[in-house]
This record gives structure tokens, sequence and C-alpha cells, in this order.
């Protein structure tokens, strides 16, 4: 049963439960405020709540979701990571979203202290002293940049929203801190598997938490059956299933590529090229998107944000990728734009970004 604590810690502050239900907290900005708009909802009779998914099983959409369903999704997260009373849960995320929101109702059901903090590039700069949080990957790539020192030994990190880059990854080894990639979405109420990404057990596949149930549908995208929720949930994610209980992530349905009738995974063509970009420090934000080709019908176009390649840059990247990738997959040309477009939650909406063609700096093919 969830847990009505005395207070939460916001932006380093004690504030009174008691004041933020009865409206006499005062809210300092706008995360403050939907996070004491949540509070409110939670602890009162209300028992539905109406949540904005972000397209990941079709076009974006509101749903209405159970507190219970919320509450069983919570418990799921706890037994799986063994969260317990009196962890420090470090909340850093957009409350007025599913995984901010998640992150509360954890702490409720856990009875977990929190310390919510307004969303930062870096939100450990002021609260390094945690058990538990949920960041996404560009928070977890500025904490490393900046001061990867304030990564507890002994805390757990969750990190969603998108997958982290080779380079982020192979910079977690030498840390003490447990970390995890999440799979889930709205639909699900956020994760419903976890992938260790460091320590003696990393792993490339995601576990499923106990009592879920998955297949792979006749598009080899994964199709989700919770005991929580009322229906399954049919993605646009294909994956490979290992076992009733494991898959691995291969890339979306929505973003394959058909160049001269091979279908080209663009996730699997970002991780070679996240790689060298790490390597030759390049900027952090690409991708891999299909253009049009009268030939090809499709070609393979790596999309960069605000980096102008020199001369040599571009003969660099073209042996590098020529050496690493087969020739169908290789991108037939670059173009840079002034920057990307982004979703509400942060992440690269490739869609929009890419009709932004009048945002371009430089295009170039790659040289052989």
């Amino acid at each position: 049963m969830e847990h009505v604590p005395t207070f939460i810690t916001v932006n380093g502050r004690k504030v009174s439960i008691k004041h933020i239900l009865e409206r006499d907290a005062v809210a300092h900005d706008s995360f403050e405020d939907h996070t004491f708009a949540f509070i409110r909802r939670w602890f009162s009779t209300d028992n539905t709540f109406t949540l904005q998914t972000s397209g990941s099983t079709g076009t974006p959409k509101k749903i209405t979701v159970t507190r219970d369903q919320m509450i069983a999704s919570a418990t799921m997260t706890q037994e799986a990571l063994g969260l317990r009373k009196g962890f420090r849960a470090l909340v850093c995320l957009d409350t007025r979203y599913v995984a901010g929101q998640m992150m509360l109702v954890r702490c409720f059901v856990t009875q977990m202290e929190i310390y919510a903090t307004t969303p930062v590039a870096n939100p450990l700069q002021n609260h390094p002293d945690f058990d538990f949080v949920a960041l996404v990957p560009y928070q977890v790539t500025a904490v490393l940049a900046s001061s990867p020192h304030t990564f507890p030994a002994t805390a757990i990190c969750i990190v969603g929203g998108a997958p982290l880059d080779p380079a982020t990854i192979k910079a977690l080894q030498p840390l003490s801190t447990t970390f995890y990639a999440t799979y889930g979405m709205t639909e699900t109420l956020s994760h419903i598997a976890l992938r260790k990404l460091n320590g003696k057990d990393v792993s490339t596949n995601f576990n499923v938490l106990p009592g879920i149930k998955i297949e792979a549908d006749s598009r080899q995208c994964l199709v989700i059956d919770a005991p929580y929720l009322t229906e399954q949930i049919i993605t646009n994610d294909i994956v490979e299933i290992l076992d009733q209980d494991t898959f691995r992530w291969l890339g979306r349905y929505d973003h394959v590529i058909n160049s001269g009738g091979v279908k080209i995974m663009p996730e699997e063509v970002e991780d070679v090229v996240g790689d060298f970009f790490s390597e030759l420090h390049y900027p952090e934000r690409y991708f891999i998107a299909g253009e049009p080709d009268e030939r090809l019908g499709e070609k393979v176009v790596l999309f960069v944000e605000g980096h102008i390649f020199s001369n040599e840059d571009q003969k660099t990247l073209s042996e590098k990728l020529r050496k690493s990738l087969p020739a169908y997959a290789i991108p037939k040309e670059v173009i840079v734009l002034d920057t990307f477009e982004t979703t509400q939650t942060g992440k690269i909406n490739r869609l929009r970004s890419v009709q932004n063609i009048d945002k371009t700096l430089q295009k170039f093919t790659l040289k052989k």
C-alpha cells in the first residue's frame, strides 16, 4: 500500500506534504508546480490518471490508467531492483510525464525518501547523495563529462527514454554504481524489462520483470502481456526473442530503410557511427535515416547536429565507416543540420528534423 510521507525535499528545501495537499506550499518553478499537482491528485480520491504517449505503439495519444495499475508497475520495479524503505530517491525527470510520475509512485509504494530537483543536464551536481535515480541519456552523458565521481558507488541508476550510445556505455564500466537500461513506454506505465549496463553480469539483452510475458508478431515486433494491463501492447520495436524472459532490441519498425530491396536497421548503423564519433570527438547527436533515391528507392543518410566537417574529417570518417559497415549500409550522404527537433520528453524527433532541410549547414558524400 502506498505511503503518505511527512515531507519531501524539493530543490534543497523540505516541503510538508500537508502543505502541498492543502495548497499552502509555494512552487518556485513549473517543475515544482507539476510535482505538487501530481502529489495532490495521487492522495485524492481520484482513481484514474491521463497520460500522454510518445508514439511507441503508433500515433501519440492520451490514455487513461488506474491507480492500481501504477501501483502494480511500481511494485514490480521494487521487487526487480530491491528498492526498500529509507532509500533516498532522486526525482529529476519531468513530472508531467510517466517517467517522472512513476518515480514518485515508486517512492510512495516503497516508502523511499523523495529528493526532487528541477530537471537539468547534470542533476547530480547539487544532489550527489542518493540510492536510486532515473535518468535520460543526455543526463548520464552530462554527468560523465563533468563529474563522474558524483555517481554514488552503491546507488542504482536506471536509464530510459532512448538507447545509450556505445561510447557512454563504455564510460560506465569503471563505475561502481549499478546501471540498467530500461525498456518500456507510457502504455506499459514505464519499464517492463531491464538490461544490465555494467558490472560482472553486463548484458546486451533485456530481461523482463517478473510476470511479464513477451512474444513477437509477424513483423518481428515485440508484443507485451503484463498482468496489470487489460490488453496486450503491440509495439513497433523489432526484437529477437531469446527465451520467454529475454529479448534483444534491434530497432524501430518505422525506422527501417529499404535500400535496393535490402532492409537496413538505422540503429545498428548508429552503433558503428557512435564508436567512431566518440573516438574522433565528433558531436554526440546524430542519427541514420532513409531519404528518397531514384535508383535505390531509399538511401542511407547520416544526419549530424551542428558540426562542420573538414576535408580531412570527411576522409577519415569515410575510411572508418567503409571498413566497418557492409556496402549497402554505408551512408550515401552526410547532412549537417543546425539543430535537431526534439519531442516534449527530449528525444530526437527524426521525422521533423529531416523535414527541416532548410537548416542544413553542410552536405557531402563520403569519399571512396
